[in-house]
């Protein structure tokens, strides 16, 4: 089973601190994979207006969390 995987089956455990200690992690995992992708997006020369399409967020929204990062 990979991370993912193990984490996902432990968000549904009935006992809450397991849950919500997995649920934290996923969403931590989440976010350093988007902004690996959001960085490949951009490296391969994506305008942030297209990285929004793909994420259904707002332009604004993607270029302001990420920007920072990207630079």
């Amino acid at each position: 089973m990979t991370e993912a995987t193990t984490l996902a089956a432990a968000a549904g455990s009935p006992d809450p601190k397991v849950g919500l200690r997995a649920v934290l992690a996923l969403r931590r995992l989440l976010e350093r994979l988007e902004a690996i992708q959001v960085a490949n997006a951009r490296e391969q020369g994506w305008s942030w207006q297209a990285i929004a399409q793909a994420l259904e967020v707002s332009r604004q929204a993607v270029h302001q969390k990420h920007n920072r990062r990207t630079r």
